[in-house]
């Protein structure tokens, strides 16, 4: 996601800030600015949870760093390329629980996906129409 993430805000001219807890080779874009935090769980999520504003979207898997953006009043896009939005996040996050749980107690064998060559055109097709829209409504 973050290689599709920076050639669509190259695309646009957009800035983009990367959070980890180390480990990034630095960018030489003077549009890219890496935020390394303290290596704490949740760190980074908490760093952009606080720092997030109306206008941003934040790319994200974490569906519960996707809610926090969106109380933030940004906007958030999963892996999959769909958006999070106030309408479906709860659901969101009951799902996440669920299988959380069903993992838990061996009823779900938890199988990381890998990133297909659809997944990557889903999410930048979504990407491109968050950022469309964030255009238009800026």
């Amino acid at each position: 996601m973050k290689a599709e993430s920076l050639r669509v805000a190259e695309r646009h001219r957009l800035p983009v800030i990367i959070v980890s807890n180390g480990g990034l080779r630095p960018s030489r874009d003077p549009n890219v600015r890496h935020v390394v935090v303290p290596k704490e769980p949740d760190a980074a999520d908490d760093w952009i949870a606080a720092n997030a504003v109306p206008g941003d979207i934040v790319v994200t898997a974490d569906i519960p760093l996707a809610a926090r953006a969106l109380s933030a009043g940004a906007q958030a896009i999963g892996a999959d390329g769909r958006p999070f939005t106030d309408a479906s996040i709860g659901m969101a996050v009951a799902m996440r629980d669920l299988k959380r749980h069903l993992r838990e107690t061996g009823a779900l064998e938890s199988a990381g996906r890998t990133f297909s060559s659809a997944d990557r055109s889903r999410f930048l097709g979504g990407l491109e129409t968050m950022v469309r829209r964030a255009a238009k409504a800026g």
